[in-house]
């Protein structure tokens, strides 16, 4: 059988859209590798290293987006950056996706949080020109790490606080914090509680979508038809606020505000033992189950209703 040209065209542009609308590995770590092997730690400390990292992810939203803006702020005499990018920004109610791109004292930061990072820029090249059901807000946060981690400083309250200062219609948040660390080793797998192991299992090879008591629909809504895509091994998880780690992000600062929030994690220190350390490098990452985290993310988000 033979194509016309003007059928193989088609084809064509019908493979390379699908193809945009899957994560790529090779773009996750040409990404990672611009996040993480920089001159300084990109910490509260190193002002014109965090600038410069704003700017890259203002750069990759900027090609993509509706709208890509700085929201700057001012701590102790220095200005703060939150990268934010629009899309389908015409509609109402808003969705927002975000993760933190400071690191905590002098490391890397592969996995905590550059991995996070990557993921909305992966998510923003693949929402481009999409038909969307809600306003999607992609934000990256500065200032999640100590020593502003729980306070009015950290970017993702500054992002909350505004979203209620200017009466914006959010369903709700997901936040992407650490989701590239997985070890199919026997008692790779820590938690809060021992018990859990016997629900969870003790290996850490899969992804864990945390939520609180109460969560909200969003959340719940969020949770299903992410762990339905099958794309990779998941697993729900929902507990007390006092329950230690269930709060340890940006998610925290949506909660306070009375929005329902959920957190897609690989569990941080309870699995990865790179944690805040200088061994916490992109090259300890699974790049492959990353970018499925990334596309179960962008399927549930482009598919709720």
């Amino acid at each position: 059988m033979k194509l016309s040209i003007i059928t193989i065209t088609i084809l064509t542009s019908f493979l390379s859209a699908a193809k945009g609308q899957e994560a790529d590995t090779s773009h996750i770590n040409a990404h990672l590798r611009t996040l993480t092997k920089t001159a300084k730690p990109r910490n509260h400390k190193n002002i014109d290293q965090l600038n410069r990292t704003a700017n890259y992810i203002f750069n990759e939203f900027s090609t993509h987006s509706d709208s890509t803006y700085f929201q700057e702020y001012t701590v102790k005499g220095k200005v703060y950056k939150n990268v934010v990018a629009i899309y389908g920004i015409k509609n109402k109610q808003a969705i927002i996706i975000g993760a933190h791109y400071d690191v905590c004292d002098n490391q890397e930061g592969a996995d905590d949080n550059a991995s996070g990072v990557v993921g909305l820029l992966e998510l923003s090249r693949m929402l481009k020109n999409k038909t969307l059901n809600y306003r999607i807000e992609l934000v990256a946060y500065t200032l999640e790490e100590p020593p502003y981690f729980r306070t009015e400083q950290m970017g993702s309250h500054i992002h909350a606080k505004s979203l209620i200062d200017n009466k914006i219609d959010v369903y709700g948040m997901a936040c992407l914090e650490m989701i590239g660390y997985f070890d199919e080793s026997k008692k790779s797998q820590d938690y809060p509680i021992g018990l859990l192991s016997l629900f969870y299992g003790n290996q850490g090879n899969y992804i864990t979508l945390v939520n609180k008591l109460g969560k909200g629909k969003f959340a719940r809504k969020f949770s299903s038809s992410f762990k339905q895509k099958k794309l990779i091994n998941t697993k729900k998880f929902f507990g007390p606020k006092w329950l230690q780690g269930i709060d340890f992000s940006d998610h925290l600062n949506y909660w306070k505000y009375g929005f329902s929030a959920v957190m897609i994690t690989d569990t941080a220190f309870y699995r990865n033992k790179n944690y805040h350390k200088s061994s916490d490098r992109m090259e300890t990452l699974n790049i492959a189950k990353m970018a499925q985290v990334i596309n179960s993310t962008y399927l549930t988000i482009t598919s709720l209703d």
